[in-house]
């Protein structure tokens, strides 16, 4: 079997199965073996009647001896009750409404029992107990992972341990670096973080494949700095005739901030050199009009100006915006999405190949093939942390003496910027313009969140409007955690009983999320119940309240981010954090939520507070592409692994360059870092 065949390869995967798995982002077995658990339960294996605590779940091997005949319960429901000896004691293991499961046991049989045993005179009980193979009961650590309302973590334990079963995964480190590290095999780094042997194995797996996905994620970005730097030509554009006309009719004054940004981008596009420079801004700092005098000077050139967002919503955002600020300019202006109809693609893609000059605003339908950019002057990404190098690369391949210009409301810290952006010129905005409201952050436990509804309530009857942010979009009992599904159905029958409320999620088509976000903009729809699709760029001025459910869940930064979609009015504006939090750092977070509103501390407060981050804890990855490492949480390891990658990516050697070459090949067939045979 081949790491790329389809999950439908595996036994046991049926279309309802394979429709679940995908949802999970799971649809070859490559994707299924870098399903990493999202957590571990460290449990005892067959122990003495005297060491049973009955709040705690073991692992005890049984052998099946007979079954009692089923029961009907008061309450309607079928009890299956089978009988296993273990050593010289009696378990009675029962099941609620699953007679069948007597077909999975053959008298005699020795079988793994995983739950909760509770003692009951001369024979022990449990209830629902789950069976698991040997592989976990030579340990007694059993792998937890997210899962859907269609997937149980014994299904995903199977399928992975099928799959492993069914393939060798190849060394693809250097042998010096494996060496130099003392690193276990990267077939065996993936076996022991599904089914480790030892707590040390499972340090040792996640080292090793951290590592890996940093090391590789290093070499992926060097390498695009490396074609970039390559190319030293660029476009000499002058500064037009109708820039301060253009200035004078902006509908608000630009901050001193904004200015001096803008006048470094200019001094850039001046020059004959590709211009690479990252604008970073905090949330509402006003780096939209920025791109838009950067795009409007390279039009005005006579040359076409790129701008890609990472929804299809913020792109269709920037296209009214921009349409309507350029309307007097006869710029012309175009969108181009995955939902853009077959016949607008068409007349696009042949206005463009013409080298009409515009401002064209997408997605990444823009890195498309048959998109030729033949008068491409400057490329804009919005939300840079979005997009996978590869993204950005492809499109400054169209044009490689374009300028780029990329932009993030992301603040990143000093130490992490440097291992990031080292060749990026970097522009700050330090400065919100004058008039953005002072958002309220309140963090409550959840057995308060009655408090943030009712304030919900009492903005809404003065007319304002709500998001609320969820984690999940299905329900998962494991986790425990609100999902906008169950949410939803909540508060539709308890809060917001005659209050317009939807839903909205990534896993809609982009004209269904375009329409709910069109009515949550025209305020047709007083409260949105959303994932982190609103996180970026979504701007409704008259949403006065954010309502973050499971904020332990998010890192800062994505909290901060969140905490941006509301106070871009008029009105006086709240942020709301319910969390969870059992352990101090949670509520170090939390705190730290409530006492600032500045996105450049907060990043370096959620650096200092996640550098003593878990093993084992269930981790933010921000929007890197990163499955397991977390670049804040891993910055010592990531210098680590940036030191190693320049080592390579600069060398002259051949090996080196050919490792290079494997790389970004095998990230071409899979966006995962970790494994790229």
């Amino acid at each position: 079997m081949n790491i790329y065949n389809d999950i439908s390869a595996l036994k046991g995967v049926g279309p309802k199965i394979q429709e679940a798995l995908g949802r999970c982002g799971i649809n070859n077995i490559l994707d299924l073996l870098l399903y990493f658990p999202r957590d571990y339960e460290f449990t005892s294996v067959n122990v003495d009647m005297d060491d049973i605590d009955e709040e705690e779940k073991r692992v005890l091997e049984c052998e099946y001896i007979q079954y009692e005949r089923d029961i009907r319960t008061k309450t309607g429901k079928t009890l299956t009750t089978l009988i296993f000896k273990y050593g010289e004691l009696i378990i009675k293991a029962k099941w609620f409404n699953q007679p069948y499961i007597k077909k999975t046991f053959v008298i005699g049989g020795k079988y793994n029992l995983y739950g909760k045993f509770k003692k009951c005179n001369t024979y022990l009980e449990t209830v629902n107990p789950v069976i698991i193979n040997d592989a976990i009961n030579k340990s007694g650590i059993i792998a937890k992972y997210s899962l859907n309302s269609a997937l149980t973590n014994k299904l995903l334990l199977k399928l992975v341990n099928q799959a492993l079963e069914e393939v060798r995964i190849s060394e693809n480190l250097p042998r010096n670096i494996v060496s130099k590290y003392n690193f276990i095999s990267l077939d065996k780094a993936i076996r022991s973080i599904h089914f480790p042997v030892t707590k040390g194995e499972l340090e040792e797996a996640v080292r090793r494949l951290k590592f890996q996905e940093l090391l590789t994620y290093s070499i992926k970005i060097l390498m695009v700095k490396k074609l970039f730097k390559s190319n030293k030509r660029g476009i000499a554009f002058n500064i037009c005739d109708e820039m301060i006309r253009l200035k004078e009719q902006l509908p608000f004054s630009l901050t001193n901030a904004q200015s001096r940004v803008i006048r470094e981008i200019l001094i850039d596009e001046k020059k004959p050199l590709a211009m690479n420079r990252l604008v970073q801004g905090d949330v509402g700092s006003g780096k939209t009009i920025v791109a838009v005098i950067a795009m409007f000077n390279v039009v005005k050139n006579g040359y076409q100006a790129v701008l890609m967002a990472p929804t299809e919503i913020l792109a269709n955002q920037h296209y009214k915006e921009i349409r309507k600020l350029l309307m007097n300019f006869h710029v012309d202006v175009e969108i181009l999405t995955g939902s853009t109809s077959s016949s607008e693609k068409t007349r696009i893609k042949e206005k463009i190949k013409e080298g009409t000059p515009l401002v064209l605003i997408g997605t990444h339908a823009l890195i498309e093939e048959d998109v030729e950019l033949n008068k491409l002057g400057i490329i804009v990404t919005d939300e840079q942390h979005r997009f996978g190098v590869n993204q950005r690369s492809k499109l400054i391949n169209k044009n490689n003496q374009a300028d780029v210009l990329v932009m993030t409301a992301t603040p990143i810290p000093r130490t992490l910027s440097l291992y990031l952006y080292s060749d990026l010129d970097v522009s700050i905005i330090d400065e919100l313009p004058p008039g953005r409201q002072k958002i309220d952050t309140v963090f409550y436990e959840e057995r308060h969140r009655k408090l943030a509804y009712n304030l919900a309530l009492e903005q809404i009857k003065l007319g304002r409007q709500v998001y609320i942010v969820c984690p999940l979009i299905e329900e998962n009992e494991d986790l425990k955690l609100n999902s906008v599904e169950k949410l939803y159905d909540s508060l539709k029958s308890e809060f917001f009983k005659e209050i317009p409320i939807e839903i909205l999620h990534g896993k809609m088509n982009s004209k269904t999320k375009e329409e709910i976000m069109s009515r949550f903009k025209e305020n047709n729809t007083k409260v949105l119940i959303s994932t982190t699709v609103i996180e970026v760029g979504v701007n409704v001025p008259n949403a006065s309240v954010m309502i973050i459910e499971n904020a332990e869940r998010f890192g800062l930064s994505q909290l901060h981010q969140l905490r941006g979609r509301v106070g871009r009015g008029q009105y006086k504006s709240y942020c709301i954090l319910i969390a969870n939090a059992k352990s101090n750092i949670t509520k170090k977070r939390m705190m730290t939520m409530t006492e600032s509103n500045d996105g450049f501390y907060i990043a370096e407060q959620d650096l200092k507070l996640r550098g003593s981050g878990e093993l084992f804890g269930t981790r933010q990855h921000g929007d890197t592409g990163l499955i397991l490492s977390d670049i804040m949480e891993d910055i010592n390891l990531l210098k680590v692994a940036n030191a190693e990658a320049k080592g390579i990516v600069y060398s002259e050697d051949e090996i080196n360059m050919k490792f290079c070459e494997e790389v970004m090949k095998g990230l071409e067939k899979s966006s995962k870092y970790i494994c790229f045979n």
